[in-house]
């Protein structure tokens, strides 16, 4: 059967730029281990995305619809349906008193909460790039459809997975799932700011009506009393 938007599939994949074939994104360690973009806390192997749920950029997202599972190929996008088209308005002066350390062109920044690249140097001003990473650019995704996700049970982990890239313990039960979450995610700036939008995504596309996120606490995971406690 083929792929339609809505169908939750495993997918691997690698990314590269049109222009020189330089490599920025994978779910094949050997090749980002290769390409110098290895990340240890990375998972790979592919990723669960929901055809049509914007987890992909939409040009990729788009060539997987009507495909079989099996299908490898190779999808060219333009920069309007991959990282956006780029805009000079967002290439801004800024003091150099901005930054902690020295600017230097090629340096990645924060200003201000704004991420950007320093493209320039120029006595006290420096200007930043704040448009958004390879925008502008047209890019060329190798992939592969590795399976179609059809039980709930399946769905739900590889929806942690793609936005916490960890195992999680889960229960299944009629049309409810309870997900048991490790103490240290109540920490995690990730988890707190995702797991609304897990849960959206999970009734928005499954038959299961109700998330239940859980925690638990025992001896070996609680902090041990200090002897002035």
């Amino acid at each position: 059967m083929s792929i339609a938007k809505g169908d939750f599939i495993r997918v691997s994949y690698t990314g590269k730029t049109a222009d020189d074939g330089h490599v920025f994104d994978t779910t094949d360690e050997d090749v980002a281990k290769a390409n110098k973009i290895y990340n240890e806390k990375g998972k790979y192997g592919g990723d669960v995305i929901i055809v049509g749920s914007g987890h992909a950029v939409a040009g990729l997202d788009e060539d997987l619809i009507g495909k079989d599972v099996g299908y490898t190929g190779s999808v060219t996008i333009p920069p309007e349906k991959a990282f956006g088209v780029r805009n000079p308005e967002l290439i801004e002066s800024v003091p150099i008193t901005k930054f902690r350390d020295r600017p230097q062109v090629g340096m990645p920044v924060e200003i201000d909460g704004r991420p950007g690249i320093v493209i320039r140097v120029i006595g006290r001003m420096t200007q930043v790039d704040f448009n958004r990473f390879l925008a502008g650019q047209t890019v060329i995704y190798d992939y592969e459809i590795k399976e179609k996700i059809e039980d709930n049970e399946g769905k739900v982990r590889g929806l942690l997975g793609l936005y916490i890239g960890k195992e999680m313990t889960i229960k299944v039960n009629d049309n409810s799932v309870t997900v048991e979450i490790e103490p240290e995610l109540t920490y995690n700036q990730r988890w707190l700011m995702t797991k609304r939008q897990i849960a959206r995504e999970i009734i928005d596309n499954t038959d299961i009506k109700e998330i239940l996120y859980t925690e638990r606490y025992n001896k070996d995971v609680l902090v041990p009393k200090t002897a002035a406690e």
